[in-house]
């Protein structure tokens, strides 16, 4: 093994000590390393950083710049080791903002999601999809933390959910809601559950009790939203299911406007319960967007 290729070892090992998945950057990096040494070169440099970035002409500029951050960030690591190392500037190939504005569901809206599960085929996986929907709007989980939830994850005695192995590897627990709990053990305890894979000890399971995918449950969200005549609000807001973890962080805000506390002061406390591992980098879009949800409720159109 090489220099190079055992400095990206310890960068990733480093990167997964800090509780990073990286995945894509492992997959990148080595693609980068071998473009590195086919050009026979021993130090990364700005210029083949950019040859590399920039490959294939016409690649999306957003691609191009993910994969210049991708060595920029191994780049600074390997500085420390090398100092021939030279670091793509941050102004080079910078990527345009595409992100989605949150689309803030009603209470109506959630409603309705719920309710269209009924045109879903079988009853247990109208139930499934009934379930997940409600506990997502309000826990305010990742689809991927419900999704991995095991049975033993719910403790309907103290009302608790256990999330393990959230994002960077945390874990914490939520307590729920009475009536959230109720539709947890009703669902858990109905007679149509999916008894052909016992060992499988997923909460939420598919008709051929297997755990739920990721990929089949965003089609079948928007095979909801479309049946629930919930339509876009322009090109960047659109429905997601995402977005029911939006709202509920928005309304917990709401809450406190209301109450009359302080917003800045509940966030600490919001962010934990749903797992961010930086409150302060979450603040200012969850008081802006809470902020104008209040003035559009004070106007009375919302």
């Amino acid at each position: 093994m090489n220099f190079l290729r055992q400095a990206l070892a310890e960068y990733l090992a480093v990167r997964r000590a800090l509780g990073y998945r990286p995945a894509r950057a492992e997959k990148l990096l080595t693609q980068f390393l071998a473009f590195v040494e086919n050009r026979g070169e021993e130090h990364l440099t700005i210029e083949t950083a950019l040859a590399w970035a920039t490959a294939p002409a016409g690649a999306d500029p957003n691609w191009m710049s993910r994969r210049l951050s991708d060595v920029r960030r191994f780049a600074i690591h390997l500085r420390g080791i090398d100092p021939a190392t030279q670091v793509p500037p941050a102004d080079i190939l910078p990527g345009r903002s595409r992100r989605a504005t949150p689309y803030l569901y009603s209470t109506e809206e959630i409603s309705t999601l719920m309710a269209v599960t009924a045109a879903l085929r079988g009853s247990h996986r109208k139930a499934t999809y009934r379930t997940l929907i409600g506990l997502l709007a309000a826990t305010g989980m990742r689809v991927g933390e419900a999704i991995g939830l095991d049975r033993d994850d719910f403790d309907a005695i103290c009302g608790v959910l256990t999330i393990r192995n959230g994002k960077f590897g945390k874990s914490r627990e939520l307590p729920l809601h009475p009536s959230t709990i109720a539709a947890l053990g009703d669902y858990l305890h109905r007679a149509d559950r999916p008894r052909q894979s016992p060992n499988v000890p997923a909460l939420f399971l598919s008709p051929a009790g297997t755990r739920l995918l990721y990929t089949n449950v965003q089609n079948t969200f928007q095979r909801l939203v479309r049946h629930a005549g919930i339509m876009p609000r322009s090109a960047a807001c659109r429905p997601r299911l995402h977005d029911l973890r939006h709202g509920f962080a928005v309304n917990t805000i709401l809450d406190a406007y209301r109450d009359g506390d302080d917003p800045g002061a509940r966030l600490a406390i919001l962010s934990t319960y749903l797992g961010h591992i930086n409150p302060v980098s979450a603040s200012p879009e969850l008081l802006k967007l809470a902020g104008d949800r209040l003035e559009r409720h004070l106007g009375g159109d919302a």
